[in-house]
């Protein structure tokens, strides 16, 4: 990043990230009051993605609707039949408007575990008290640290936030959730989101089976006429930004995704969770670093 005198706050591109913010803060509250038991995992991730193009932005990936010990990673596949019980449910959201993006995430808690909820949420709090130009990312992941053992539970230490950049949905700098000796050196003008990840599990998750979210790895050729409308659609609507399985209009989907992986043209994200029988809990928001401190993108 530039010092801090040739950066323009008011420039476009933030503009464009303060607006997916604005759309993404108004469809998280929408979209997480409409997780109640019985209804649909794939409901709610559609009306999400839906409302988000209906406010003027791009869904910058798949809703993920994270249950229990998942933690990312998790959307519903195309006749997903899946409804929401008394679980722990973690919705994690992206916008982007012209490829400058947002992030946040919220926990629905429908478990009866409100203090996990809370602890992630908390931690939040204190981290975003802290930012401001000159602030070790270490002295962030400490403050989360410290914030969630205070509620007797673990941080997810091996998931961190992450800086946000042009068609980049995951860049430097990492934002640990726990204390590191060396970290980077925030600076006027970064764009990143903190996510707290609390559990009352031993705090690394571990990929499952499951893999409904893609991304392109490289640009490449296929024979098959299925994963070429598949690659056609990937690069020219979602460029470099994870997609979902249902979100592609070719018939035998999976099929194509499968010739394209086998390929290394594109590359799938697994599940990740904790052991199971814990539970994980996230809140995420998106801020721009200011001379005086931050200001966070996706408040409602």
């Amino acid at each position: 990043m530039a010092e801090s005198e040739d950066v323009d706050l008011q420039s476009e591109q933030y503009e464009k990230h303060r607006e997916a913010g604005d759309i993404l803060a108004q469809v998280r509250e929408e979209t997480a009051d409409r997780v109640e038991v019985g209804a649909s995992h794939l409901e709610v991730a559609e009306y999400a993605e839906d409302r988000i193009r209906e406010l003027g932005g791009q869904p910058a990936f798949p809703v993920n609707i994270s249950i229990d010990e998942e933690a990312a990673h998790a959307t519903p596949s195309i006749d997903d039949d899946s409804t929401f019980g008394e679980e722990m449910i973690n919705l994690d959201i992206g916008v982007h408007v012209d490829g400058w993006l947002a992030d946040t995430a919220i926990t629905v808690d429908l478990s009866g575990n409100p203090e996990l909820a809370e602890a992630s949420e908390q931690a939040l709090e204190a981290a975003l008290e802290i930012v401001e130009p000159g602030v070790e990312t270490g002295d962030i992941g400490a403050e989360i640290e410290d914030v969630i053992n205070g509620y007797g539970y673990n941080p997810v230490v091996n998931l961190t936030g992450h800086g946000l950049d042009h068609w980049e949905q995951h860049t430097s700098p990492n934002i640990p959730n726990r204390a590191v000796s060396q970290g980077t050196t925030l600076e006027v003008g970064d764009v990143v989101a903190i996510e707290p990840f609390a559990t009352d599990g031993g705090g690394k998750v571990t990929e499952g089976a499951s893999e409904e979210i893609f991304a392109l790895e490289r640009e490449g050729t296929v024979r098959n006429r299925q994963a070429r409308e598949a690659l056609g659609q990937i690069t020219e609507e979602f460029r470099t930004l994870p997609f979902a399985t249902r979100w592609l209009d070719t018939d035998r989907a999976e099929m194509a995704l499968r010739r394209l992986k086998r390929n290394n043209i594109v590359h799938g994200y697994p599940v990740l969770q904790e052991d199971d029988g814990f539970l994980v809990s996230q809140k995420e928001h998106t801020l721009i670093v200011t001379e005086n401190g931050c200001e966070v993108t996706t408040e409602y």
